[in-house]
């Protein structure tokens, strides 16, 4: 423990969950012509659309439970990403199997707000600090939860 001022101070620490899903989507904007998708999104507006293996890591940030000795359970943890990542879009078509993607694009970007949101029901109340998604070993998005007004 570390003391400062008479006051104990209790260690933040982060815990991270890993997962692996692979889904595919296409690319497009109802709000960009034919023209505009495919200069915008290239490749990736292609008309059947395209998959990846995507990696995603969970990260819950907090002190150590005194009684537990942990964070939050592990366990617990990989239930959650599996009742609202896994089962919802490992192995779907964003576009036509996740009501969330009618009217978004299913970017990597909307796909962590998606997870983000998704988790926020399971987790408990200020533990989850952030979704880290790798779409490609060269593409990836981080997000912390923030909204701006």
């Amino acid at each position: 423990m570390v003391f400062i001022f008479n006051k104990i101070m209790a260690p933040v620490l982060y815990l991270t969950r890993v997962e692996k899903f692979s889904a595919c989507h296409r690319l497009h904007s109802k709000r960009l012509s034919d023209e505009e998708n495919i200069k915008t999104y290239g490749k990736c507006n292609n008309p059947n659309g395209h998959g990846h293996n995507y990696k995603v890591e969970v990260t819950v940030k907090g002190e150590i439970d005194e009684t537990t000795g942990m964070v939050m359970n592990i366990a617990d943890l990989k239930n959650y990403m599996n009742e609202a990542i896994m089962k919802v879009i490992d192995h779907k078509n964003l576009d036509k199997d996740v009501p969330y993607f009618i009217e978004k694009v299913s970017t990597t970007e909307n796909v962590a707000v998606f997870i983000w949101e998704s988790l926020k029901p399971y987790i408990p109340s200020g533990l989850l600090h952030s979704v880290k998604i790798y779409e490609t070993d060269k593409n990836i998005v981080y997000f912390q939860g923030e909204y701006t007004e």
